[in-house]
């Protein structure tokens, strides 16, 4: 939980050590290049033993302590594997670092769980341990995407293969209450995704969505702009895109897919021959600022929106500097206090 420190609030970020496929390393590293940064402390959870030997490997030192005081760690024994059963291991692995991560942010002995752990555990662990927010049917991931001279929500991205219209219109809900509390957007465009604008297209479960999107928007403060193509969710015109989870995920795959294809072509292109290299030399500055805003690793992880408390998912191959943005996105999503402000919302219904 926050604590007082120094007459100020103290935020700590819960941060699974062991999960990801770079875990510790990077999961450490990240860490450290945060704490510089960061009003927040931080608890790696995880096993000190071999926390401290990467440390020690990395960076010479025995412990955390003689790198930064902002760090700490929490032991544990075991760790969900990605193979792992999510219901079995979360039930099974008591003293693993994610479940005892989620105990801890119950409890609120911290302010925040990050995992780049077995995304089934972390869900179910998730709704299990920490529990929805009352009247919320569906938590959902809310990953944040590069746009047209801003940042998007796309929201599901995994967490529900299987959806029904109201489960939609909540995740509209609460991409609105998100983005105006942590963006300061005052009224968010929130459009459903689909395969044309027109409100006739679409299976069953996007058509009965929009229906009731158009008759409850008001209702429910939504500032719902229609449908919208796959081609225009990034055109700066949207703030959210909202769909199931199934589609959503292969939306988001499809995205981190071309941005790679993009990045590689572009370096082929530059390093084609001396003269292309030469002549690339002037443009590097424009070429890195637009490597920079196509890089998902500038926007951290994904939300879990709809738990009572904050819960970030971050990306499962991700490395020093992905921990170090999520860290980063984690703490404003704290003090955004959009969590509150979904309970408020939705319990007052």
């Amino acid at each position: 939980m926050s604590n007082e420190k120094d007459g100020g609030i103290n935020l700590k970020i819960l941060l699974d050590a062991m999960g990801g496929d770079n875990a510790p390393d990077a999961v450490i590293k990240g860490a450290i290049r945060a704490a510089k940064e960061i009003e927040a402390d931080i608890v790696l959870i995880g096993n000190e033993e071999i926390i401290n030997s990467r440390i020690k490997e990395i960076y010479g030192k025995n412990n955390i302590s003689e790198i930064t005081e902002k760090v700490t760690i929490k032991h544990t024994t075991e760790q969900i594997e990605m193979q792992d059963t999510p219901t079995i291991a979360i039930k099974h692995k008591k003293d693993s670092s994610m479940v005892v991560g989620f105990k801890m942010l119950k409890e609120e002995e911290g302010d925040v769980f990050i995992s780049a752990g077995n995304s089934g555990a972390l869900l179910t662990g998730a709704t299990l341990l920490v529990g929805r927010i009352r009247g919320i049917d569906r938590p959902a991931i809310a990953p944040i995407l590069p746009a047209y001279k801003k940042s998007i929500m796309l929201m599901d991205a995994g967490a529900n293969t299987n959806c029904k219209p109201i489960n939609l219109v909540q995740f509209a809900q609460m991409s609105t209450i998100y983005l105006k509390n942590t963006f300061g957007i005052e009224s968010p465009k929130i459009g459903l995704l689909n395969i044309g604008t027109e409100e006739t297209k679409g299976n069953d479960l996007v058509k009965e969505t929009y229906n009731l999107l158009k008759e409850n928007s008001e209702k429910y403060g939504i500032n719902f702009v229609g449908n919208v193509e796959g081609r225009d969710c990034f055109s700066g015109e949207i703030d959210a895109v909202i769909t199931d989870g199934f589609t959503g995920n292969v939306f988001l795959k499809t995205i981190e897919g071309i941005g790679k294809l993009v990045k590689r072509n572009l370096t082929e292109s530059l390093k084609r021959n001396v003269f292309t290299t030469i002549c690339a030399i002037p443009c590097m500055p424009a070429i890195k600022r637009f490597a920079k805003t196509m890089d998902y690793k500038e926007y951290g992880g994904a939300l879990f929106l709809g738990v009572k408390r904050p819960v970030v998912k971050a990306h499962g191959s991700s490395d020093e500097y992905l921990f170090y943005f999520t860290i980063k996105q984690a703490e404003n999503f704290v003090k955004s206090n959009a969590v509150e402000k979904m309970k408020q919302e939705f319990e007052k219904n």
